[in-house]
């Protein structure tokens, strides 16, 4: 396993699961869920705890509110071995949360964004930078008060000697605003799926996407569903590499997780397709 350090800068929330839920919710009216679960969520958090868990030396930087949700998402990271002395408390906002609605292979989504988008480019702790080796960011599109830095971020971690990486997750407001353009040369690996790749260069297929992408990114790890993933780099493309794990549950958090399988492979140094 890798010796080197990892900074996890992202969203912090907790997520509220629903599963067997009896039709689709409508104004005025009441539907049961058969089953809950309540369980620490937010992209960056699941894959700082994935990647911890498979012995990287993993710290979280984000924001939490003063409530019993931000206790909770501290314990739930400390438990995973996440070092969360950059995780900030703020009394102006409660810390997030996502009612998540199953519905067989697919789910509706509804997130308070809460005191996600109270942090900053200043609260990465830039004093202690040259202390890691990668820096990795999860959802972009919730975390507005990021959003407008995102290119100067980057830059500051490679100008600091960092690999990085970046999943920028779905835009629920559908403007795909991020310009890749300026921001993705500073991203050694952008780990988006089928949906978000399309969303953001507004492409019809995943080749004429691809096609847009490549003259800026450097890796692009592509997340296909069931149909495993895709690896492109400005040396290879890997049209189809199926995932390992075939005692599937449910989808919850697997893109996350995919992204600690691939870039604690990464600081290893492992081959790509390795990866």
């Amino acid at each position: 396993m890798s010796s080197k350090k990892l900074l996890v800068v992202g969203e912090l929330n907790i997520d509220l699961i629903l599963n067997g839920i009896q039709g689709f919710p409508k104004i005025g009216t009441e539907i049961v869920a058969d089953n809950m679960n309540f369980t620490l969520g937010s992209s960056s958090a699941i894959m700082a705890s994935n990647i911890s868990a498979l012995g990287v030396d993993t710290s979280f930087c984000g924001m939490v509110g003063i409530d019993d949700f931000g206790d909770f998402v501290l314990r739930q990271l400390k438990e995973k071995g996440v070092n969360t002395r950059y995780i900030n408390k703020t009394n102006e906002h409660s810390t997030g949360i996502t009612v998540i609605m199953n519905y067989d292979q697919d789910r509706a989504n509804v997130t308070y964004c809460g005191a996600m988008n109270a942090l900053t480019i200043n609260d990465i702790p830039w004093d202690d930078i040259r202390s890691f080796d990668h820096f990795h960011f999860s959802n972009y599109f919730l975390q507005d008060g990021i959003k407008k830095d995102i290119t100067a971020v980057f830059k500051k971690a490679k100008d600091a000697g960092l690999t990085t990486s970046l999943d920028l997750q779905f835009d629920p407001n559908g403007t795909w605003d991020f310009d890749y353009k300026n921001c993705l040369p500073f991203v050694d690996v952008f780990l988006p799926n089928e949906s978000e790749i399309l969303g953001l260069t507004g492409k019809e297929t995943m080749d004429t996407a691809i096609t847009e992408l490549k003259p800026y990114a450097n890796i692009i790890a592509l997340k296909m569903g069931e149909n495993g993933s895709r690896l492109i780099s400005k040396e290879m493309d890997f049209p189809s590499l199926p995932f390992k794990n075939k005692h599937f549950k449910d989808a919850i958090g697997a893109g996350d997780s995919f992204n600690s399988g691939f870039i604690a492979r990464f600081l290893e140094e492992a081959p790509l397709k390795n990866a």
